[in-house]
């Protein structure tokens, strides 16, 4: 039986287990629930996993038992503060909380790969390691992994993302780049309050804050080369404590994405730069802090774009796989590629014939459910011919 074949005889488990996932949500760094529920199936499939005491997510690991290369294979499991509006059976149960981005979807691909590979590990040579990541939404997740060292000993790794734009239930193994940078800022600007009556006796920071703002978009639009592709957003702003008060102070959060390298590097002084001197132009001050995130995620390394494009191609034909432009959302996935050879592909949710058109992080974002079997394909594909490739130690 091929990897095609059994990943459709494990539909109905990859689907319940998704659905499972959905309706029982759990935020960044909370995942106890959903940790332990994957802990379970990889066990009952024989198994061994590394659990971490004080964090939850977990290192699946298949021995063969005969020697090779250790292929990882990586999902992320947390969901996000988003109340769902979907309306489907299983949306979720916990107000406030929905997987509105997919991940549901990933630990469910990946535990089908896991189940396909199990059964075929008298095939395989080397090793199989599955990462079930906590904490991705927060850009922080892949860190801890790194530090527990979870990465000693790969040769390779290789993620999987569901795309709310990108049709179903096509795949996407395209090479260079395909998301972007990610990295947070925050922006506190103080001015004098007053009487509101009187803003000539106060200086006014939500009026310098609206300046910045429009600074930094004017810097995207009209400094920065339009060919190298940057956004900047300011994601919140709080101030000001009545209608009738001069405001005297302004927090705001944003973020900055990019695929340069160099424009990343000096974005911090150049948004600083802009910040202070606007600020001052109203007659304010304002403290610019950046914390850097991660870089972008991009397909370089040939052997790993050739055996991905190979895989999706055995699997469904040249037809089954369709190309995805790259996107400016960002994937800690490439803080591990910053550590060992990786590969990151798409696979498609949307279906407007099934009214499935929403895109990620919206409170009405679904998937196909029919893409599902085939990411779990792709992924025990990979592992499978990477293992078996003749540059194999």
């Amino acid at each position: 039986m091929n990897i095609r074949e059994l990943a459709e005889k494990n539909r109905n488990y990859i689907i319940e287990r998704r659905r499972y996932f959905h309706q029982h949500p759990e935020l960044s760094f909370q995942e106890w629930k959903t940790t332990a529920i994957i802990k379970k199936d990889l066990e009952s499939m024989g198994i061994e996993v590394q659990t971490f005491g004080d964090h939850p997510g977990c290192v699946g690991t298949l021995e063969t038992g005969r020697p090779g290369r250790t292929i990882m294979l990586r999902a992320d499991i947390d969901a996000l503060p988003i109340q769902e509006k979907t309306g489907l059976k299983f949306a979720s149960e916990r107000p406030g909380i929905m997987h509105a981005c997919g991940h549901d979807t990933h630990a469910a691909m990946l535990l089908g790969a896991a189940k396909i590979l199990s059964e075929i590990r008298d095939e395989l040579n080397g090793t199989v390691k599955f990462l079930f990541e906590s904490g991705e939404e927060l850009a922080e997740g892949a860190e801890y992994y790194i530090r527990e060292h979870v990465l000693d000993g790969i040769d390779a790794m290789f993620g999987l993302h569901i795309w709310g734009t990108f049709d179903a239930p096509y795949l996407c193994v395209d090479s260079g780049r395909r998301m972007a940078s990610c990295d947070i800022f925050n922006i506190k600007v103080k001015g004098v309050q007053a009487h509101g009556s009187a803003p000539h006796l106060g200086k006014d920071a939500i009026v310098a804050s609206a300046a910045i703002i429009t600074a930094i978009q004017t810097y995207v639009s009209r400094v920065n080369d339009p060919t190298n592709p940057l956004v900047v957003t300011v994601g919140k702003i709080s101030g000001g404590q009545r209608y009738n008060i001069i405001c005297g102070e302004v927090d705001m959060e944003g973020t900055i994405r990019t695929y340069s390298t160099e424009l990343r590097e000096k974005m911090g002084a150049t948004l600083g730069q802009i910040i202070k001197d606007t600020a001052r132009a109203y007659g304010c001050s304002a403290e610019f802090n950046l914390n850097l995130k991660h870089p972008a995620v991009v397909n370089e390394d040939p052997e790993l774009s050739e055996i991905a494009r190979r895989a999706a191609i055995e699997l469904y034909g040249e037809e089954g796989i369709r190309p995805m432009t790259n996107v400016m959302a960002s994937e800690d996935f490439s803080m591990f590629m910053q550590k060992v050879p990786g590969f990151f592909g798409f696979v498609g949710a949307r279906n407007v014939k099934k009214g499935i058109n929403y895109s990620n992080h919206n409170d009405k974002f679904t998937v196909d459910e029919d893409s599902l079997e085939r990411g779990a394909a792709l992924e025990a594909q990979f592992a499978l011919d990477y293992l078996r490739n003749k540059d194999s130690k």
